[in-house]
């Protein structure tokens, strides 16, 4: 089966000519890891040396070759040339603690160097030190390869990744006290030229290509169009675009499947003007799950096989009650904190934004807000307002501005004007902004004490380091505090409401496919390790449960089928789930139709 798909030449026009740098980007749940690795392979195929990365947190490169990966390049059975690796930035902190410590004078007391570890504990070192692994590669530490391709976190981690050099830059040419949340700034000064040659390589369209992945929905064009704007900023203008799961009905009078092909025609229609500007190539809906080389190698294919329909008894998929029920359920308890976590692209705005009118609408109070950078929520309501809802986001740049003014008060009162601007200097470092976010995040968390708070968080490899982040403070609040107050009463931290079942209830939202179900399950093991465990899963946008008849979308209903089966089965004792909706829910009233 594979030779056969080999023989076929794709058909993206992005494989013409491609760079010897590929990178993919966009929304979560787009198929920036399906495009990425059939494209790996297409290139292998035609006899290229191909190393494909994955910069985000929660890769699931493993899950597509069916291949164990690390931080060091593995060669794909079955794919000659082609080789894979993950950018493990656990891995990537270690080693750049390493190299700060090997810089201390060998004078240096164990008791410093404990100290300058502690410094290089939070969660942005392990940003900075995942970057520095792949400016090394975009640099040209890839030797031996004819193609890099580099499969990314969604948008807002990976714009995040590539402002940091910037950041740091401006922070360490204005900072040269050797100090700060990372320890000895010489960790850093060391690695800026490398930084800004990966940047530089990044806007080289000799070097690269970017290529922004959306599919044909308004809000994954919107995103694509604001990343575009986002990376033109940073010298990026080597863009294209290739729009993924474009799908054409072959039944007349199929409701659903009309509707699926007219919402798809109506965003394309409507796309924004920066991305009309783009070389473009676009990729068919396939009725096949992306996971597995025969399924990679037919992904671009001209001519993949014919949909067959497949025999479904969605009876019971019927029976998993809907979101009205997780509502109820919720209601009955009165107040807490309900985090609505998961991949990116799978529907989690969609899922809080309609979670928190329904508990508005059985006589409740609610605040709901975000940790994403991309910040949905207000496309989602579509700037409708509901009394007894709060609808706010936690804003990066506004709580660092926030967190600075409130430190400036408190540690600058006996400061004279040379130290005030040396206090405020050092408030400059890109670290401010974790530290800030993380109190927000507390604040948030908080509040549901006495009233609801639902929380739409960020894709889950954002979310987890805001998840370490907590851990840390945790950790540190015990270790300063505790010895020190007994008898003063039990101190009560985030993650100690996080562990809390009757004050957090946290629901993982999911789409019925391979790798979705996989990364929530991944995602639900790390909560676990954390002593998190999540309240319910959400199976969203089920075309089984909405049911449809044609050929196409009935042969992905199997793999639907089987999806659902895992989750029910061994994953989640309480599920509930969402058919697929001919309208995107947008606005209270739309929204509203989801609980009711």
């Amino acid at each position: 089966m594979a030779e056969d798909m080999t023989m076929t030449v794709p058909t993206l026009t992005l494989l013409q000519s491609p760079p010897p740098q590929l990178f993919f980007t966009g929304k979560g749940g787009v198929g920036k890891t399906s495009l990425a690795c059939a494209v790996a392979i297409a290139l292998a195929d035609a006899g290229k040396r191909v190393l494909i990365v994955s910069t985000d947190p929660a890769s699931n490169l493993d899950e597509m070759f069916n291949q164990p990966l690390g931080d060091v390049p593995r060669p794909i059975p079955g794919v000659t040339g082609l080789s894979a690796m993950n950018i493990d930035p656990e891995a990537a902190a270690e080693d750049y603690r390493a190299r700060v410590l090997a810089q201390l004078a060998p004078s240096a007391t164990e008791a410093e160097r404990a100290t300058v570890r502690e410094q290089l504990s939070g969660a942005c070192t392990t940003e900075i030190a995942a970057f520095d692994q792949f400016a090394g590669l975009v640099a040209g530490g890839a030797e031996g390869f004819d193609h890099v391709i580099f499969d990314t976190a969604p948008t807002g981690h990976t714009l995040r990744l590539l402002s940091l050099p910037k950041a740091w830059s401006g922070f360490l040419a204005e900072n040269d006290r050797g100090a700060s949340c990372l320890g000895p700034h010489s960790g850093l000064t060391m690695q800026e030229d490398r930084f800004n040659a990966a940047l530089k390589a990044l806007g080289d369209p000799a070097v690269t290509a970017i290529v922004l992945v959306a599919r044909p929905e308004r809000s994954a064009l919107l995103e694509a169009a604001r990343t575009a704007g986002e990376l033109s900023k940073l010298g990026m203008h080597n863009q294209r675009l290739v729009v993924n799961g474009v799908f054409h009905a072959s039944v007349p009078d199929d409701a659903l499947a009309a509707s699926f092909e007219a919402l798809g025609r109506a965003a394309l229609a409507a796309m924004p003007a920066e991305l009309r500007a783009m070389p473009r190539d676009e990729v068919p809906l396939r009725g096949f799950d992306m996971v597995g080389l025969p399924a990679l190698r037919a992904l671009l294919r001209a001519d993949p096989a014919p949909a067959s329909p497949q025999i479904v008894n969605p009876a019971s998929i019927r029976n998993i009650p809907g979101l009205d029920r997780l509502v109820d359920e919720l209601s009955r308890k009165g107040s807490g904190l309900v985090m609505v976590m998961g991949k990116g692209g799978v529907g989690k705005t969609t899922v809080a934004a309609a979670c928190a009118i329904g508990l508005v609408e059985r006589g409740l109070q609610v605040h709901l807000s975000t940790t994403d950078p991309a910040a949905h929520l207000a496309m989602t309501l579509a700037g409708d307002a509901l009394p007894g809802l709060r609808v706010d986001r936690i804003d990066p740049k506004v709580e660092t501005e926030r967190y600075i003014e409130r430190i400036m008060a408190m540690r600058g009162r006996d400061l004279d004007e040379q130290g005030l601007a040396l206090l405020r200097e050092d408030l400059q470092s890109p670290c401010t902004e974790e530290v800030a976010v993380f109190h927000a995040f507390s604040r948030i968390v908080a509040e549901a004490r006495g009233a609801f708070v639902v929380l739409d968080t960020a894709p889950t490899g954002h979310t987890l380091l805001l998840m370490d982040a907590t851990g840390a403070y945790h950790r540190q609040m015990l270790h300063d505090l505790e010895p020190h107050r007994p008898g003063a009463g039990r101190i009560v931290t985030p993650l100690m409401r996080l562990r809390d079942p009757d004050y957090t209830h946290v629901v993982l939202v999911t789409l019925p496919e391979t790798t979705p179900v996989s990364e929530a399950a991944a995602l639900q093991e790390d909560l676990r390790r954390a002593e998190i465990e999540p309240w319910a899963w959400v199976i969203n946008r089920s075309l089984a449960a909405a049911g449809t008849r044609d050929p196409l979308l009935r042969q992905r209903l199997e793999g639907e089928r089987r999806q659902i089966e895992r989750v029910c089965g061994s994953l989640s004792k309480r599920v509930f789930i969402l058919p697929w909706q001919t309208t995107p829910p947008a606005g209270l009233e739309a929204l509203r139709t989801l609980t009711l």
